[in-house]
């Protein structure tokens, strides 16, 4: 893994496991996108990651992470076309 994948990775939504836009902080210490942690707080009232009992259900914007995400996103190459998949093989049925 490269540190473009590790930085990456660390960028990602750990409910989601989606790049994060909006990225928060919780009381458990632990960062979500936005979106998903408001819905998580729906239905639940622990931490996604540990689930360990919340107190505090405090959403605090994580501006630095959203910040370096940005940077992250900016500093890639242009993106190149995927090309298409082949055929699948068959098995001669």
């Amino acid at each position: 893994m490269g540190i473009a994948q590790a930085l990456r990775d660390d960028f990602l939504d750990p409910i989601s496991l989606e790049l994060m836009t909006d990225p928060v902080m919780v009381s458990d210490g632990h960062t979500y996108e936005r979106s998903g942690i408001e819905e998580w707080f729906r239905d639940h009232r622990t931490s996604p990651k540990t689930n360990a009992p919340l107190a505090d259900l405090t959403l605090t914007p994580n501006r630095t992470l959203r910040s370096a995400i940005i940077q992250w996103k900016e500093s890639l190459p242009p993106e190149v076309p995927a090309a298409p998949l082949p055929p699948p093989i068959l098995d001669g049925k």
